[in-house]
Formats: structure tokens, sequence, C-alpha cells
């Protein structure tokens, strides 16, 4: 992290840069174990996540358990008393960050936030832990989410938690934001589907694979715990182990005819507030077709799916979409996919509310607990909890 921008992350002052040492460490552990055969990159940074594991257990105030809901395990919170009105609760499901590669909702964070919720909103939590990359690719993920919701809303499975259908949320950080949102669009387009979600709530989300290139990609590429190079793996990886992909995304030599046709939904110069662009001038990213060094024949089919990218759905998906929050950080690679995505929910009429962070940085909301207690991260969580509060 350069000094820098150390000096305008005003919120977390030298905090953030014991972060950044700490994450320019585990990331050199992880690419020389790679080159020497040890270990593969991504298993080495999911030791860091497996240190912050917990044990979920039941309190005197919220009774968890693991579950299994149509093959997928998932983590159920939910209040230990019964409500003496008999009014059911509010649910929602939730989806940690990781870039699809790494994270629990076992991590001391989000067992936290998930008790938070559920004292604060009276709400059941369903927490999913779905499939990692390397070892499962996309569409995995997705469709492990897809599952866990589709169980989760049949009126049964609803009465058994005492949940109001009429007040469910999907939710999550990071990728997490990004599953919450391919979720909520893929479920508006299903026929079947009687009972649908009230909110979506994004936070910080990474919601488009074509352009790594964006105002936010360049002002913040060394910026922890994110830096570009890290949110590319993770989008590599995400799709395929092929390296000579990776060299192409890092390159922003990645799209190929049928993935640059939807460039025009990423078209930051359209979708920023000038504010956000500053001096930076859009630049489409290259079509580039055949084998080449940088450009070899890899999953591009994958570039253009909303599954992978909810920020490419046309305006008619969008206007079908429940109410939603946005957060975002204004030291985050991904700052630039919430504010694009932000604009055109309200350009096709949707309900949303955008909390911006001047002062944030991407996964700050983790930041709750000794010895990374940032007051950041605990603003966060109360106007996210308060968003629901007010509004599921």
């Amino acid at each position: 992290m350069k000094a820098s921008d150390s000096d305008k992350v005003s919120d977390c002052g030298d905090g953030v840069d014991v972060l950044g040492k700490m994450e320019d460490s585990s990331a050199s552990t992880a690419e020389l174990s790679e080159r020497m055969g040890l270990l593969d990159y991504m298993k080495v940074m999911m030791f860091i996540t497996i240190a912050e594991r917990v044990v979920p257990v039941s309190d005197e105030r919220v009774q968890v358990s693991d579950e299994n809901f149509d093959g997928v395990e998932v983590i159920v919170y939910q209040p230990t008393q019964q409500e003496e009105s008999g009014e059911l609760r509010r649910a929602i499901i939730y989806l940690h960050g990781g870039g699809w590669c790494l994270g629990s909702s076992r991590m001391g964070p989000y067992d936290l936030l998930a008790r938070h919720m559920v004292t604060e909103l009276n709400a059941v939590i369903v927490s999913v832990e779905y499939r990692l990359a390397p070892a499962y690719h996309f569409p995995a993920q997705f469709e492990d989410v897809y599952h866990v919701v589709k169980y989760f809303l049949h009126v049964d499975v609803l009465k058994s938690y005492h949940i109001n259908p009429e007040r469910i949320a999907v939710s999550g950080d990071s990728a997490g934001g990004n599953l919450a949102a391919a979720v909520a669009q893929q479920l508006q387009k299903d026929p079947k589907q009687p009972i649908q979600l009230k909110a979506q709530a994004l936070i910080y989300p990474v919601l488009q694979a074509l352009d790594l290139n964006t105002p936010s990609y360049q002002q913040n590429q060394h910026m922890p715990i994110l830096p570009r190079t890290l949110m590319v793996r993770f989008w590599s990886e995400y799709f395929t182990s092929d390296k000579s992909f990776l060299r192409a995304m890092m390159a922003n030599r990645h799209n190929n005819h049928e993935s640059a046709a939807l460039l025009k939904f990423v078209n930051w110069s359209s979708y920023l507030p000038d504010s956000y662009r500053q001096t930076y001038n859009y630049s489409a990213p290259p079509v580039v077709t055949g084998k080449s060094s940088v450009h070899p024949v890899g999953p591009h089919h994958l570039l253009a799916d909303p599954r992978a990218s909810p920020l490419l759905v046309p305006d008619t998906t969008l206007r079908l979409l429940p109410k939603a929050y946005v957060l975002t950080c204004e030291y985050d690679v991904l700052r630039d996919d919430g504010l694009m995505y932000v604009t055109r929910l309200r350009n096709a009429g949707v309900d949303v509310t955008h909390e911006h962070y001047p002062g944030g940085f991407h996964g700050a909301l983790m930041f709750i607990t000794w010895p990374t207690d940032f007051d950041i991260g605990h603003r966060m969580v109360d106007n996210f909890v308060s968003w629901l509060k007010q509004n599921l």
C-alpha cells in the first residue's frame, strides 16, 4: 500500500497500514509457494481464513444449528425465545465473501454479524457454505446458493422457522454480494417461484468481469485488503485454473466478441458520476480473437453470463428486482461496480439506498473483532442492520 493512500483512509489510521503489510506478506508467501510447486496460491491464502474460524454455538439469545438445504450445508441462526405475540419473523439469507475461493460462514466476524442480526431484527439468518474455487469453478457457487434459496422459500420450510414469506432478503459482501445480486435476478425469472424476495442488500459487491481497469481498479490497485492483482486472480480462478487466462485478465485483454457486445452495460463514462471518473478517460477493453500469448482459448462464454456478472443484464430484467441496499467504499477496486449498478437500478425504477463510505476500504465490515476492531466496521454493521430494520 502506498503511504499517500494510507493518509487518505482517515477512518482506520495506522490499522490499514498493518493490514497492507499482512496482505503483502501473505500474497508473497502464496506466490512463492506456487512458483516452487509446493501449494497452489489459493490454498496458501485459505490458511488466513481458516485461522479466523470459530465454532458457532447456541447461547441464551441465539439458537445455532448446522442444516442441509437441498444438499448444501448451511448454518441457521434464530432467536432462542419465541415471540409471545406469535408474530412471524424476518429472514436473511447471507452469503460470505472471499472471491469465491476463500472464506466461510464460520469465520468469527460472520458469526458475530449473524448473531447481531438475529437479536436486533428478531430474524432467522441462513448462512450458506457454498463450494469454493479452485476445486469447484463457476457456476457451482451460484448453483449452491440458488438451491438453498429455492429450498428455503418453500411454504413448509418457512412455516417451520416461523418466517413471514413477505419479509425475506438475500444479502452478502464482496463475492457474496455478487451471488446475492445474481440470485435475486434469476429468482425473478422463475415463473414457478411463488414466493419472492422483498429486498437485496449488497455490500461492496463485485458485479462484472469485462472491464478490470475501471477508475476504481486503477486508483486502488495497491490498496489492501483487495489489490487489483488479487481480485483478478479471484475472477480467473472462479472461471478456470488455466494460468494463461489469468494472464489475459491481468492485461485486461480477455474479452471476445460475445462479451464485448455487453460492454455497453459496463461503460463507466455513462454510469459513473463525474466525481468518480476524475481524470480517467474511458477506453473500452480491446477485443482479441484466436490464440495469442495474452489471449488463449478460454472460458470466454462465461464472461457474458449474468449469473457471474449481474451488471450485464438488460433494463427489462432490472425493473423486476426488489428494493436494494448497496454499500460502496472509496478505497476499493470494486467501488465502480457498485456505483454503476446503483445507477442502472435507479434508471430502471428500482428503489435503491446507496451508502458510500469516503474513508472506507474493501472488507471493512469484517474488522469488528479484536485485534482489528475498527470503528468504520461497526458503523457499517449498524447502518446495514438499520436499513434492514426499516425495509424488511
